[in-house]
């Protein structure tokens, strides 16, 4: 079954981006290529539990089971060693990738409070965005019952686009919220 997210792509935002940009070949249109779920964290050195819960929760949210970063230098003054676990990360690419960009925006940023959009000009200057979320307890996937520390994750799409006006109108298109300036 294709992901409701991918029929929206090759319907909508394949013309819509051929239209606007006058791309001759459908090749040219930007996709996406792959969304990367993080979680840094301090605590993972102090509290081994943190690391597995951490690595729980990016599995229910994303539904693959995330690798564990390890620190590449050592840095006295954060007590960090070469080689010690300091989060975990998940790439999605293929269908999960859009199912988790639909939920996302369908499900998990309309539950965050006070919620005005996101920022427009998070890009990198290479059409690919970037989001930090302050609690996981936007997705439903979470129980709020089993959480025993909020923690913060960063979010980062990776498109083809050359630049980031192509990428902000793929991702417009595609449904993300972006605040109006």
């Amino acid at each position: 079954m294709v992901p409701r997210l991918k029929e929206k792509y090759d319907a909508e935002v394949v013309p819509g981006m051929r239209e606007q940009y006058h791309y001759a070949n459908i090749m040219q249109v930007p996709k996406l290529t792959k969304v990367v779920v993080n979680i840094g964290m301090g605590e993972a050195l102090t509290d081994g539990n943190a690391l597995d819960k951490a690595a729980d929760e990016v599995t229910a949210i994303t539904g693959q089971k995330p690798i564990i970063n390890r620190a590449k230098k050592s840095i006295a003054n954060f007590r960090l060693r070469e080689g010690n676990a300091i989060g975990v990360s998940a790439t999605l690419r293929g269908p999960r990738m859009y199912e988790f960009l639909d939920r996302l925006v369908a499900a998990a940023l309309p539950r965050i409070r006070d919620f005005q959009g996101l920022n427009p000009n998070a890009f990198d200057g290479r059409g690919n965005y970037s989001l930090g979320i302050r609690e996981q307890l936007i997705f439903p996937e979470i129980d709020y019952d089993k959480v025993d520390k909020v923690r913060g994750m960063q979010v980062t799409v990776v498109t083809t686009a050359k630049t980031d006006d192509e990428g902000r109108r793929l991702l417009e298109l595609l449904g993300m919220p972006f605040r109006k300036i």
